[in-house]
């Protein structure tokens, strides 16, 4: 498990960075730059997709080298550049940069990474490993998020930009410890090689219930937008800026706690079943953030989304690693993530231009997709 471990302490580091900019840059988008969501939903969705899309040429490129470590660090690297941009930021075109920038290093690292976690794991400790890895994770979103909200309590607007500002500069320390961290992980070697394929060569020789999986994978990604639309919902309830960040304080805590357990459970009772209730429990929170109207309603719905992002996350990628054969092990999870990717482009577009028209029209939407994704892959399985 020191790999994990270790793969957890960087992740953690890197995750606090990224969250005490992430949910801040749609506000920081909207009251400090004048930016309509429409735009948020086109930054967030090419950001993603092009780092989804990345995870699968970096998970196929570490199959090839048969060495996992040297490309996730350069990805953690990226990460870190991309805070520059967001510092230096005085129009909303920075920001896309800067979060281009982040994105291109999260879709270099993230397949390598599992794909080491998953070599350095026993198949009946993966999901446990990967549960791990969430908390670390999680935690950290929520250290960062906590940082964030000291940062910003007394914002009200935009006379408040060098707040911002500050608070992107001082991300930089945690994104620099989290890249330093990962040099001390251990290289696994495979004792298998990898076949020279092409990369579409591998695709058809996959499984047909595997296509299928990842298949009703894109169809859900259709409807889970960016998490920051989830914290502009919030301010159109009546929510200030520092109070929104609490709340997404508490989706990350729940996240975090409850992501080891869930692995758990998947570990005995399977992983598809595991999934079912994950997409179930998605499709249903997200209705219930279209129809609260109350505001205290957000703080039950924001801890109940922690625990689906548990039932969901590491679980997929738990599935994926055991599916997949050992040679291609990181070509497979870069495949998910960039499925996932191709659909978050239109997902999050699309919340953007329907929240411009209606602020809970996202949710209904995306609530019915999850539910739609959650019967295919009972059909699927």
């Amino acid at each position: 498990m020191f790999n994990v471990i270790v793969a957890g302490i960087a992740s953690l580091f890197t995750d606090m960075s990224t969250e005490m900019v992430y949910p801040i840059i749609p506000l920081y988008l909207t009251t400090v730059l004048g930016a309509q969501p429409l735009i948020v939903g086109l930054i967030e969705g090419i950001a993603e997709s092009m780092a989804s899309l990345l995870k699968v040429f970096s998970g196929y490129w570490s199959d090839r080298m048969q060495r996992r470590k040297p490309i996730a660090i350069l990805g953690y690297s990226g990460s870190m550049l991309g805070k520059v941009l967001l510092y230096v930021s005085t129009a909303w075109g920075w920001v896309f940069a800067g979060r281009l920038v982040d994105r291109f290093g999260k879709g270099v690292r993230n397949a390598p990474r599992d794909a080491l976690i998953a070599d350095s794991t026993p198949p009946d400790r993966r999901g446990v490993a990967f549960g791990l890895h969430r908390a670390f994770d999680s935690l950290g979103a929520a250290a960062g998020v906590i940082v964030a909200f000291l940062a910003l309590r007394s914002v009200t607007g935009a006379h408040e930009t060098g707040a911002f500002h500050r608070l992107f500069l001082l991300s930089l320390i945690p994104a620099g410890l989290g890249v330093a961290a990962l040099f001390f992980i251990r290289e696994v070697k495979l004792l298998c090689t990898p076949e020279r394929k092409h990369l579409l060569a591998h695709w058809r020789d996959l499984p047909n219930k595997l296509k299928l999986f990842l298949v009703v994978v894109l169809l859900f990604a259709l409807g889970n937008s960016s998490n920051q639309f989830l914290i502009l919902r919030a301010t159109h309830l009546g929510f200030s800026i520092p109070t929104a960040l609490l709340l997404y304080l508490l989706y990350n805590l729940s996240y975090a706690l409850l992501s080891c357990p869930v692995g758990q459970l998947s570990d005995r009772i399977g992983r598809k079943r595991v999934l079912v209730m994950g997409y179930l429990f998605y499709g249903l929170v997200y209705l219930g953030f279209a129809i609260a109207r109350a505001p205290g309603w957000l703080w039950v719905l924001f801890g109940l989304y922690g625990l689906y992002s548990a039932f969901n996350e590491g679980t997929e990628k738990a599935l994926v690693s055991e599916i997949a054969p050992p040679e291609l092990r990181g070509t497979l999870i870069g495949l998910h993530s960039a499925l996932t990717g191709i659909g978050l482009f239109p997902a999050s577009l699309t919340a953007g231009a329907l929240m411009t028209w209606k602020s809970a029209a996202p949710f209904y939407f995306g609530g019915a997709l999850g539910l739609l994704a959650a019967v295919a892959l009972i059909v699927v399985i």
